[in-house]
């Protein structure tokens, strides 16, 4: 499409069951009550002019500007503030509304600089626009008194430059930051002519206050007040296209606004239905990793990790690439062979990989991202509710009483989302959170956690048990819904198993590390409060219980009447944009499309038809087990496409060595990242901006993917894996991703009405839309389970093997800061490095007392596994005991000293909880030198000698 702003109909829309009906300037309009004036008079096609009003912020009335008459009341009221009443007759243009706006107008253009030629936002100003609306040709008012013009600009934020000169106080910004955001880093210092908007402290610049650049003030400003860098230093974009945001699984819409190839900027698109207009610091500006100089642009070969990489034509990398593959599998058979399917790449690219796997290598040892995250999710959902995703939309949070978070840290991970949640407490909803660290849900600006159960590392179905005993000894079970949806015998196993003293608060206390008292405030509070919303993340899924933990959420769920409505539901906050759709592309080693085992026959039977090959009944390798037949000598190549297994998976070392062990590493991805360091062959991959397709979101959201620039590597990803797929003999001609996906569609129930021309005319669809779904399902299990009944199931707490000792005293744990997302291969190369450039270890005051350290100094963080060394902070975030840190950096390779412990059903890392000791030190460990230096060899490219690439 070409470049104009989205629609804003200056405020809010309004629910209501009942219709006014008015007259605005002889027409008439009929809307909900409540409606305003303003909103009213733009869904006629009118316009009233306005600066304080936007409609994602509640109506100000501060601007004067938006005036009307209105018949029998006595002035001249604002529209943005006055609701319509029904047989109301409004003017909007009359001689005396022209002349008061007039008069506004000259006030607000005294005081601002008259540069709009030379200005950024020339031609893209609501000042400008309102001046020429209301007919302004001359100032009364010189610059003669005092005024504004002279303040200096804030340039500190690497993203957006604030200049003062040019503000209104219309206070857009202040109220984007409180209402939308919740962050409220802003304010309007000073009153009357003194009023100024300030980024906290006076001595603060937008940098260094608590702004976290989410982006939501720009948007709001109506002036060049706040405005992109890339704006002024490219120009006003031209065109626009809508795509979807390749960062976390909230799955944000977004305008990329465009000039020639180059991006603009990535504006929120207001009708996008996961992220409602708004974004977050990632996906609102971290997008020039796609164009940064360290991108892999030309295919590259080797023979040996020792040699340097040589680049070479797409023929011939894709020749040599099935040469070695057609000679594995011949020598060692068809199950020497294996890959990994990217939880970044669209759901058609992941669908074809799976596919290339199965049909072209011959086997199933396929898997994904989501081992080393949910696939406990899978599992666990699956077998209470019947399907492997969480059974509630976003919009679901506006109607929760109650919210449980369980091992997630939604401001960090999920931060669109977050604001969502937390402004759904400013307005009276409860919070429960459950989670080693204080994060900042537990207390921050007008919000504050009704209950923080601080519980030590891996004991998360133990306290999950303990809420349970606290809910069916208190008879806060709510039987009906037991007994009309679920397994009632199942039920009453599984209460006798809750209801032993044994699962009581006061036994399991000294276990959690939590107060019996504030185990039972929390249960009741879940259990009698209204609607509850459960919500987990990582912190649920990486530990050895990680699939009993999914379980035991599950039966709280249920046990309270929890599932099946809006503002309820058990909800995993996925952590990769299409984590959740690559599992639904059949990923999993034991899985087709779907989540139908492999062993099924009728399932295969549908594959084989369509494929014209057969599929192996027999489940493949997961992740580790490839790595572990790779040390074995029995698997000898990986394809792996957008995933960095040896920064991101845990026990490095062991990586390493299964890595080193194979004969042909496939890497297809966007930088030479740390398993490219193992690599025999590099395909170069394209980014989210240069390819088609779908993404399907946290809430089961399939959304579009759309080219906005052509790739700088010359082909989609997909198109790479058709093409690797034709050298290995397979007869593919898709010309489009719209034809896989109706391949997907043929294949998958769940996705079997959708196709690109619905998507293309409703934005998104939610899994599953077929015959039972036409429309698609924002609400899982609402009639009754997808299995029929719910099933509850026993989850004994089972202590994990890792544990505390004289040696290692402490217990680790890992996750993710705001400004960085996953291992860092995107936003490193950024400028969100400013506030994140290396991984910290978080440490209580009294350990760090007990150890000598202060803020900043180094430590070794040392456990059975390995050792590296990384800067300390000081901080009460965490309880003494615990340790935490993060794993966005390859230079502290945090994974090294995870250990290879995993969940008893998915084989799922064991992160959240590592026995460590923390010392000083002077600096990187032996392991982290030699490391290094073997990445530095690896990267070398021949022919680039003089401009080597840098290691990650």
């Amino acid at each position: 499409m070409g470049y104009e702003r989205q629609a804003d109909f200056g405020t809010p829309e309004v629910r209501s069951d009942t219709a006014v009906t008015c007259s605005i300037d002889g027409r008439e309009v009929t809307v909900p009550a409540g409606t305003t004036v303003m909103r009213a008079a733009a869904l006629t096609g009118g316009s009233i002019p306005k600066l304080c009003a936007t409609d994602n912020l509640k109506q100000f009335g501060s601007c004067r500007l938006c005036l009307v008459e209105i018949d029998g009341m006595r002035g001249t009221p604002a529209s943005c503030t006055t609701p319509v009443a029904d047989g109301m007759k409004v003017h909007t243009q009359t001689p005396k509304l022209q002349k008061l706006r007039k008069g506004v107008m000259e006030l607000y253009i005294s005081d601002h600089p008259l540069d709009c030629l030379t200005c950024s936002a020339n031609n893209d100003c609501e000042l400008q626009d309102q001046a020429a609306a209301v007919g302004l040709r001359d100032v009364r008012y010189g610059y003669e008194g005092e005024n504004h013009l002279g303040a200096a600009p804030d340039v500190s934020n690497p993203y957006f430059d604030f200049d003062p000169s040019k503000c209104i106080a219309c206070s857009r910004c202040v109220r984007a930051c409180d209402e939308v955001q919740g962050t409220l880093a802003l304010t309007i210092e000073g009153r009357g002519f003194e009023s100024k908007v300030s980024a906290g402290l006076a001595s603060d610049s937008f940098l260094s206050s608590e702004c976290v650049s989410c982006g939501a003030c720009v948007s709001a400003c109506p002036t060049a007040t706040l405005q992109e860098k890339a704006v002024k230093e490219i120009g006003k974009p031209e065109r626009s296209v809508i795509t979807t945001c390749a960062y976390c699984g909230v799955g944000c819409t977004f305008r990329a606004e465009m000039r020639g190839e180059q991006v603009v900027r990535m504006v929120p698109w207001k009708d996008g239905k996961a992220n409602r207009g708004h974004s977050c610091v990632k996906g609102r500006f971290a997008w020039g990793y796609a164009q940064h100089q360290e991108r892999v642009l030309s295919p590259m070969i080797r023979e040996s990790i020792d040699q340097p990489w040589r680049e070479v034509s797409w023929e011939e990398a894709l020749s040599y690439t099935a040469s070695e593959i057609n000679r594995i599998r011949d020598k060692y058979g068809r199950n020497a062979l294996g890959g990994i399917v990217s939880s970044r790449c669209t759901n058609e690219e992941g669908f074809l990989v799976q596919k290339l796997i199965r049909a072209g290598f011959g086997t199933n040892n396929v898997d994904t991202c989501a081992r080393v995250c949910h696939s406990p999710t899978g599992y666990g959902l699956k077998t209470t509710f019947g399907t492997s995703a969480g059974t509630q939309d976003f919009d679901s949070v506006e109607d929760s009483d109650v919210m449980l978070v369980i091992g997630a840290n939604p401001t960090d991970g999920h931060p669109v989302f977050a604001s969502r949640m937390k402004r759904r407490l400013r307005q009276g909803a409860k919070l429960i959170v459950i989670d080693p660290r204080r994060t900042d849900l537990v207390r921050s600006p007008h919000i504050e956690a009704d209950f923080h159960l601080p519980l030590r590392p891996g004991t998360n179905v133990a306290i999950l048990t303990a809420l349970a005993h606290v809910i069916v000894t208190e008879g806060l079970a709510d039987e009906a819904f037991i007994r009309e949806r679920c397994d009632w015998d199942e039920y009453q196993h599984w209460a006798e198993f809750v209801s032993a003293e044994r699962n009581s608060p006061e036994f399991l206390s000294p276990v959690i590390g939590v107060e019996a008292e504030a185990i039972r405030g929390a249960a009741r509070l879940f259990a009698t409060g209204g609607n509850g919303a459960i919500y987990y993340g990582l912190g649920v899924t990486e530990h050895s219980q990680g699939s009993s933990t999914v379980m035991a959420i599950a039966n709280l769920a249920m046990v309270t009447g929890n599932i099946g409505r809006r503002g309820v539901g058990v909800n995993p906050l996925r952590g990769q944009n299409n984590v959740q759709g690559a599992c639904d592309m059949g990923s999993f080693p034991h899985e087709l499309s779907g989540y139908r085992h492999v062993s099924d026959a009728a399932t295969r039977a549908l594959f084989e038809a369509e494929w014209g090959v057969p599929i192996d009944p027999e489940p493949g390798l997961r992740i580790p087990n490839m790595l572990d037949a790779a040390t074995d000598g029995e698997f000898k190549a990986i394809y792996i496409q957008g995933e960095d297994i040896l920064q991101s998976d845990p026990d490095t070392k062991h990586v390493m060595a299964g890595l080193a062990a194979m004969e042909c590493v496939i890497v297809h991805d966007l930088f030479l990242n740390e398993t490219a360091n193992y690599a025999h062959v590099f395909l170069p991959g394209s980014t989210f901006l240069e390819k088609n397709g779908t993404f399907t979101n946290a809430e089961r959201r399939i959304q579009p993917v759309r080219k906005v620039m052509e790739p700088l590597n010359g082909y989609e990803d997909w198109q790479v894996t058709q093409e690797l797929a034709r050298a290995v003999g397979l007869d593919w001609n898709y010309t489009h991703p719209s034809e896989i996906m109706d391949e997907i569609a043929r294949l998958t129930p769940t996705f079997a009405g959708v196709n690109y021309a619905r998507l293309d005319a409703e934005g998104s669809l939610q899994w599953p839309v077929n015959a039972a779904a036409p429309d698609g399902s924002p609400i899982m299990h609402v009639d009754g389970f997808v299995r029929g009944k719910g099933k509850f199931v026993v989850t004994d707490y089972v202590p994990t093997d890792e544990r505390t000792g004289p040696r290692f005293p402490l217990l680790l744990t890992t996750g993710r800061i705001l400004s960085q997302y996953n291992v860092g291969a995107q936003t490193r190369r950024t400028a969100n490095v400013i506030w994140h450039e290396e991984d910290l270890l978080e440490i209580h005051p009294t350990d760090a007392e007990n150890r000598g350290l202060k803020s900043g100094d180094w430590v070794k963080l040392a456990s059975r596994s390995g050792e590296t060394t990384l800067r300390a902070t000081v901080t009460d975030r965490v309880a003494p005991g615990v340790v935490y840190t993060t794993f966005h950096h390859p230079a502290t390779q945090a994974n090294v000293v995870t250990t290879d412990y995993s969940d008893w059903a998915t084989n799922c890392p064991e992160y959240k909880v590592t026995a460590v000791q923390i010392t000083p030190s002077n600096g990187p460990t032996e392991w982290q030198e030699d490391y290094d230096a073997q990445a530095v060899r690896s990267r070398r490219i021949a022919g680039h000698e003089g401009a080597m690439e840098p290691a990650e």
